[in-house]
């Protein structure tokens, strides 16, 4: 199965001359979000690890059934204010101004080990700064993977002596 050719591809979205990757196409065709989440488990199942951290909010979509299938835990990253309990905080830069996302305290225990799962790689901020969290918590990042890749803005770089792993590159 293309994969590429289930991901709807809008112009000027959120904003003029951006190419936005619309994965709702694929997630609405039953058998392609089977196959994409069959294809993710083949293509990490060579990593051990204990569990697999999403950042909000598409990493959820895909690192939930993930879990679910590899029969790990699922942790989530998320926005400020969303998580209950007490939670460590990142701070990163955005072209335009900054962001911050948070993980629970007791989330990760030190010495595990971490798969992160996200929709997309483009600039490399948020899936840094999740790295950047986990670390704080003492665990080992095992691997990233993305289901798209946007090689063109280089944001593998900012993930540099990490195990990156994409299944659809746009160049």
């Amino acid at each position: 199965m293309n994969l590429k050719e289930k991901i709807r591809v809008v112009p000027d979205f959120p904003e003029k001359g951006i190419r936005f990757k619309d994965i709702t196409t694929l997630l609405k065709d039953g058998e392609a979000l089977h196959y994409t989440i069959n294809k993710i488990v083949e293509e990490i199942k060579d990593i051990e690890f204990d569990l697999i951290v999403g950042p909000e909010s598409r990493g959820f979509i895909v690192g939930t059934p993930l879990a679910y299938a590899m029969k790990k835990g699922f942790v989530p990253v998320r926005k400020p204010g969303k998580l209950p309990g007490e939670t460590i905080k990142f701070e990163y830069d955005l072209e335009y101004g900054s962001d911050v996302l948070e993980m629970h305290k007791d989330a990760i225990k030190p010495g595990q080990k971490i798969v992160i799962i996200d929709d997309l790689l483009a600039t490399g901020g948020t899936l840094r700064s999740t790295v950047k969290l986990i670390e704080q918590l003492g665990g080992e990042v095992a691997g990233v993977l993305c289901l798209i890749e946007l090689t063109y803005l280089k944001g593998r770089n900012l993930l540099e002596g990490y195990d990156v792993r994409s299944l659809i590159k746009y160049e």
